[in-house]
């Protein structure tokens, strides 16, 4: 007589077999090689602990307290979505800030070795989108994107290889292919695939005059930038490249061997040569650290070998085996109830990760004007983090900032350098701006009212060393094309302040 329990293992190893075969043939394709996934955790932390302490930290006085540009109010009225969300609302004291900095330099510390990485992983996670909500005008793509790829990170073992948290005897040695990796890899090639769409869309990187015209303003080329915005025919060939490139993004899933490594070194090229020559903050850097988890084990093997010095006593790499999410046991082994409430949370898990990427292929398609996102009062905060790099249209004027102080003496002095105030479109105009992240706060704020200027100008007044009596805000644009400027430079005054 056939026990009770004996169906339910029967149909659990018949579920088990399937999983294993799907699995099988789907990771190739969407995959993530154990070794991929540990430099990806250590890329990514590296950039956290880089944008937290090299960016953030120095600028807490200027952003991210009430008597800096932004103070509580200030975004409570502008976003109060984000500033109900954001942990660094809670206070506006420079040492509530510093200490949830510190806290989360911590959380990427750990992150960034492999100990607990989960957690180090989900408590990055808040700190960072809690400080990104904060300051909405001191991010850019690169940051939101860190956040979503933060976010999926919950759902892949990201201490496969190179962390603390592996133990050397069950280390998982094969491409790992789950609900998750796929989703992951997915979600990069969908960022790609709606940004080729808003680019085709576009009279101007259609005609070829988006790259030359971007190279223009003057406030976003630095490094090597100044030397290729006068090679028009360079610049419009990188134009067509970087469309055509984004076109064929599909194929970092579809494509398998050495044409999905050609493939992967190219984005990640693209990205390291907008580094070298434009103020983007951690977008091309976190873009570069993702495309790493595309690399198949081919690849990973040429690594190796070229530091094989480095290697560890035990090999890495084994037989060609999927990773089980279930641990490795064989499901016979488990009682029947355990089976069906880890199949049940393996089922709710997917159908979460599923239902994210759908909504955020609806986002991005809304951005693109493929379909219509509802009217609310979320719509305009989620437009001031989003991701559309440059597109659909390039701006078609550079900016910069020009600060007209009031001296005692009834004079006007440009409070950057103490000369005479000049309107002129400035040598450098990326000299301007002191850091990255005022560089971010200035672009997103050029279209912002007075009423947020006004913060802006009380901080320049209480921070110059110079007797003034009255400060200036005055935004500067001169119209662009791909030779060059255009016109006279065109000032506007946003706000004047007493000191």
């Amino acid at each position: 007589m056939t026990p009770p329990s004996q169906p339910l293992q029967n149909a659990g190893s018949r579920y088990a077999a399937a999983r294993e075969s799907v699995r099988e043939r789907a990771a190739p394709h969407f995959g993530i090689d154990p070794r991929a996934l540990g430099a990806f955790r250590i890329a990514v932390a590296l950039f956290v602990l880089a944008d937290l302490l090299i960016y953030r930290l120095p600028a807490v006085g200027a952003f991210y307290v009430d008597g800096g540009v932004l103070p509580r109010s200030t975004l409570a009225e502008t976003f109060p979505l984000l500033s109900e969300a954001s942990l660094y609302a809670i206070s506006g004291a420079a040492w509530v800030q510093t200490g949830l900095l510190a806290v989360a330099v911590l959380a990427a510390g750990c992150l960034l070795v492999g100990y607990r990485t989960r957690a180090a992983t989900g408590l990055s996670l808040i700190l960072l989108a809690s400080l990104y909500a904060r300051n909405p005008y001191v991010i850019n793509g690169g940051n939101t994107i860190l956040v979503v790829f933060l976010l999926l990170s919950l759902f892949l073992p990201l201490d496969a290889r190179w962390s603390l948290g592996t133990d050397p005897q069950s280390r998982l040695d094969s491409r790992i292919c789950s609900v998750g990796t796929a989703v992951t890899l997915l979600t990069l090639v969908s960022i790609y695939a709606a940004n080729a769409v808003s680019k085709y869309r576009s009279d101007a990187w259609v005609s070829g005059v988006a790259v030359p015209r971007i190279f223009q303003l003057g406030e976003f080329t630095v490094g090597l930038g100044p030397l290729f915005s006068e090679q028009a025919a360079v610049l419009t060939a990188i134009n067509w490249s970087w469309i055509a490139l984004l076109s064929v993004s599909p194929v970092l899933v579809v494509a398998t061997g050495r044409l999905r490594t050609a493939a992967t070194l190219a984005f990640v090229a693209a990205h390291l040569g907008m580094a070298a020559t434009m103020r983007l903050g951690v977008f091309p850097f976190v873009m570069a650290a993702i495309l790493l988890l595309f690399l198949p084990p081919e690849a990973w093997d040429r690594v190796e070998a070229v530091t094989s010095e480095l290697r560890e006593s035990a090999p890495l790499t084994g037989p060609d085996r999927t990773h089980r999410s279930d641990g490795g046991t064989d499901p016979g082994a488990a009682s029947p109830t355990r089976s069906r409430a880890r199949r049940g949370i393996r089922v709710g898990t997917a159908a979460l990760l599923v239902g994210f990427f759908l909504a955020l292929v609806w986002w991005q398609a809304a951005g693109v004007g493929l379909v219509d996102l509802p009217a609310s009062e979320s719509t305009g905060e989620l437009s001031e983090v989003s991701w559309s790099f440059f597109a659909p249209n390039p701006p078609d004027a550079s900016s910069w900032y020009v600060v007209s102080a009031t001296l005692e003496s009834g004079d006007s002095i440009d409070l950057r350098d103490g000369g005479a105030v000049t309107y002129d479109r400035p040598p450098d105009a990326a000299e301007t701006y002191p850091t990255t992240l005022w560089n971010q706060f200035g672009f997103r704020m050029k279209h912002a009212g007075e009423s947020r200027y006004r913060p802006v100008a009380s901080y320049l007044c209480e921070r110059t060393d110079r007797d003034v009596t009255a400060v200036s805000v005055f935004h500067v644009e001169q119209a662009v094309d791909a030779d060059g400027p255009v016109g006279e430079p065109e000032a506007e005054e946003k706000v004047r302040v007493a000191c």
